[in-house]
């Protein structure tokens, strides 16, 4: 039996208690805290080096990216409206990240994501999580794919040791043309050691599916590199020492010069922020069969984003390969998620002198397996070939976010998918000529037709039938019109089938409507379709009264 909680939660109305709360309620013991701290110290393993990764690939020191994984992970899971996500820095905000470190600087992204966190958070509070939900799926499989190919192209330069002239350029074309320039500078310790990573984290993947590849990858070839004084840059050589504990909380600076500099990378982190957390719960419910509260989700990703940027971290978002990696490992309750960040904290406070000794191109090598995996092929050529409308939003969507901006990537996507919608929609809106629906002796004449209309009748389907419904009033003395197939009727319809009526009435004719349901009648006498313009009937029977002379 359906619980009024899971219909209120798929209605779009679900409640503001975070799931920790719940699953509380529901009793929580020591079977359970097992479960939970199993999953959380698997997630903790897979975190570790890729926070550290997308840290640096952001533009910002890999320390960074720990106190964004325990900070904002902890508050995810703590306040969050799912069972089994688990929050962190993503992949997908290298590049906003990135650039907006490189405007702003260090301070100016801890204040963008700090507002960034104030946005979803009243988003959540407005109620508007279910409405993310209706992003196109070309849309997210574009934006996705781009991002995955930018990603790549980011970690280039690390994985091959090239030695630019200057900062390595944020735009992808002058981005290559860089490191074709610098081609000369090329390190074959640097390519070894990101190949072997690869094919190391690949392998475990393959023949030992169990077992923490990320981390093993990273370590094994750490060890390799350092016992054979490889000549390759590190994280200790380029950004020092990690620290061991938490900075002392700060808010960023908010004067109104940083605020007015900060807002638009804010608002950029929100959308994109709120659409990657939701697709990531949206994942863990189709693996574990649960449902999330939306609405939660996004207050609970806007106090994480504002407890991290308070602790030196930057944008925090639910992660799909993280968040189905606990899920897979059995964790049971949001608990599962607050452990992975207190075992990150751990893993800091013990290991942070040995992270020093990571090669950055075996950082780069498992970035690239991570750019790799966002590029849904199968979906992009599935896409591709099915529907050309699909096609053009995908196609539009990918180009944008690759060579042009991931916000304006997004935006014309959703317009583009729109535009498409409107479209299919008016295709299926059609009108027919259909055999007289009235037999009577005195109405019964050339005069009288009959026609059925079927559909959605708004404006993006007006432009169709306002050409057929115009040479229709030229003719007949009386219409009658069966609107009991249309499922919708907007003013920009209803309008129309005024002016049909108005034509008819102006030439002495009249115009009957038969099968109106109570929303489409409102909708037509909301636009004035009244007496004597206009004549109702509920059937084709009662339709031959009103045309009777």
């Amino acid at each position: 039996m359906t619980t009024n909680a899971s219909l209120t939660a798929r209605a779009g109305g679900d409640p503001l208690i975070p799931m920790s709360i719940t699953a509380l309620r529901e009793g929580y013991g020591p079977a359970a805290l097992r479960a939970d701290a199993v999953a959380g110290l698997t997630v903790a393993i897979v975190a570790l080096p890729l926070s550290m990764a997308i840290a640096i690939a952001s533009g910002v020191g890999p320390e960074r990216g720990l106190f964004t994984a325990i900070v904002g992970g902890f508050l995810v899971s703590l306040f969050g409206g799912s069972r089994f996500q688990i929050g962190g820095p993503a992949g997908a905000f290298i590049v906003l990240v990135n650039a907006c470190v490189m405007q702003t600087g260090v301070e100016g992204l801890m204040l963008a994501t700090f507002l960034s966190g104030i946005m979803l958070a009243v988003l959540g509070l407005l109620r508007l999580g279910s409405t993310i939900r209706f992003m196109p799926y070309p849309v997210t499989v574009g934006f996705t794919s781009g991002i995955g190919v930018i990603i790549f192209a980011s970690q280039v330069k690390d994985m091959i040791g090239l030695r630019l002239d200057g900062p390595e350029p944020g735009p992808i074309v002058p981005k290559v043309e860089a490191l074709w320039a610098a081609r000369a500078t090329l390190s074959p310790a640097a390519v070894g050691v990101a190949l072997a990573t690869v094919v190391l984290i690949l392998a475990i993947q393959r023949f030992r599916p169990r077992w923490p590849s990320l981390l093993l990858g990273i370590a094994l070839v750490t060890a390799a590199s350092a016992l054979l004084g490889l000549p390759v840059e590190t994280i200790a050589s380029k950004f020092g020492g990690l620290p061991r504990l938490l900075p002392a909380p700060h808010l960023p600076p908010l004067s109104a010069e940083a605020v007015s500099a900060a807002l638009p990378w804010a608002a950029s982190f929100t959308l994109l922020g709120a659409i990657e957390s939701l697709l990531s719960a949206m994942v863990a419910d189709g693996m574990s069969g649960t449902l999330h509260r939306s609405n939660m989700e996004l207050v609970a990703q806007g106090i994480a984003n504002m407890g991290a940027a308070i602790f030196g971290g930057f944008c925090v978002t639910g992660t799909i390969a993280r968040t189905a990696t606990n899920v897979r490992s059995g964790g049971r309750t949001p608990m599962a998620g607050m452990l992975h960040a207190l075992f990150v904290l751990g893993f800091m406070l013990i290991a942070a002198p040995l992270a020093g000794y990571i090669p950055l191109a075996a950082l780069a090598g498992l970035l690239g397996i991570v750019a790799w995996n966002m590029i849904e092929r199968h979906e992009f050529a599935a896409l591709t070939r099915v529907s050309k409308g699909d096609a053009l939003v995908l196609w539009v969507t990918f180009l944008v976010v690759v060579f042009r901006d991931l916000a304006e990537g997004i935006v014309l996507g959703f317009a583009l998918g729109g535009l498409v919608f409107i479209r299919r929609m008016s295709e299926m809106t059609g009108l027919r000529e259909g055999e007289p629906a009235v037999h009577d002796a005195d109405t019964q004449s050339a005069d009288l037709v009959t026609y059925h209309l079927h559909g959605a009748v708004f404006f993006g389907s007006v432009a169709r039938l306002g050409t057929v419904l115009d040479r229709i009033a030229q003719r007949p003395r009386a219409v009658l019109l069966d609107v009991s197939e249309v499922t919708f009727v907007d003013s920009t319809g209803a309008r129309m089938i005024l002016q049909l009526a108005q034509k008819l009435s102006s030439r002495g004719g009249a115009l009957v409507i038969v099968g109106a349901r109570p929303a489409v009648e409102t909708a037509l006498k909301a636009q004035g379709l009244t007496e004597p313009a206009l004549r109702y009937a509920a059937d084709a029977g009662a339709a031959g009264a009103l045309l009777a002379p």
